[in-house]
């Protein structure tokens, strides 16, 4: 009996032991940054947020976040590529230390990653042509059937506009690119899709293509993801984004890789 207790008991501790150092290591993530003197940052390519030339040097809205984000924290950055839907299993399985890839906020993956407060808005836009919407003063005048919206196949901007403009018709399309086209020629008046292709339309087409609502009319939110159970971690990367968004450092970059098309050259 007094043996069997022993063995009860010495089993409870080293359970306990095992699990405070679990909850150590979690808590000790940016201290491991530190230590290392790298941060190894989860990236998937797509323009504007990401890009990769032939010499595979990275540029983009997301990698300039994590250079500036490395050098005030002092160490040096290490970008890893993944397909976006590998990004939160690289960072459970220890592969990479933060996202930074517009993951947008969501309960799903905040069951499985924590979230920085967000450093960037997105979402769907609109695009109108000038000529067929000249005389169009508000939004609301376009849920009209004598226009026709362009969508992509089953995306949420389809859902979007059977919400918001029921009375206009609808056009699907399979490729952003027919879409755009379709625009351009006047085949259709409006436009939704994701942030920032109805942008970069109005700024490539200032002629004939206007972006005539300031915000997106469905706001998503990104942030970083760390992985859970580091508190110190996550307190630094909100600290940070309120003093890059006070010093106007944030806003800056986002407007320069979202709101104009001076990187393509």
């Amino acid at each position: 009996m007094e043996h069997a207790l022993r063995l009860t008991v010495l089993k409870s501790a080293t359970a306990l032991l095992a699990l405070c150092a679990c909850c150590t290591a979690g808590a000790d993530d940016l201290q491991d940054v530190l230590t290392r003197g790298e941060i190894r940052v989860g990236v998937t390519l797509a323009a504007p947020w990401a890009m990769r030339d032939e010499d595979g040097e990275y540029s983009g809205f997301e990698i300039d976040v994590a250079r500036r984000l490395a050098a005030d924290l002092g160490v040096e950055v290490a970008f890893r590529r993944y397909e976006f839907g590998e990004l939160i299993r690289a960072l459970e399985g220890g592969e990479i230390d933060l996202i930074a890839a517009g993951l947008t906020i969501s309960p799903e993956r905040a069951l499985h990653v924590n979230f920085s407060q967000p450093y960037a808005i997105g979402g769907i836009g609109i695009a109108t042509n000038l000529a067929s919407t000249a005389d169009v003063g508000r939004l609301e005048d376009l849920d009209n059937p004598e226009f026709t919206i362009a969508v992509l196949d089953r995306s949420v901007a389809a859902e979007l506009a059977r919400r918001v403009l029921p009375s206009a018709g609808l056009e699907s399309f399979a490729t952003e690119d027919e879409a755009a086209a379709a625009l351009i020629a006047g085949e259709v008046d409006i436009y939704l899709d994701q942030e920032p292709i109805p942008t970069f339309l109005a700024l490539a087409h200032p002629d004939v293509i206007d972006v005539p609502v300031n915000r997106p009319l469905l706001e998503t939110r990104s942030a970083f993801a760390v992985g859970k159970g580091d508190p110190d971690f996550l307190a630094f990367l909100n600290a940070w984004i309120e003093a890059r968004e006070a010093d106007t450092w944030l806003p800056t970059t986002h407007r320069y890789w979202f709101r104009s098309l001076q990187w393509r050259d």
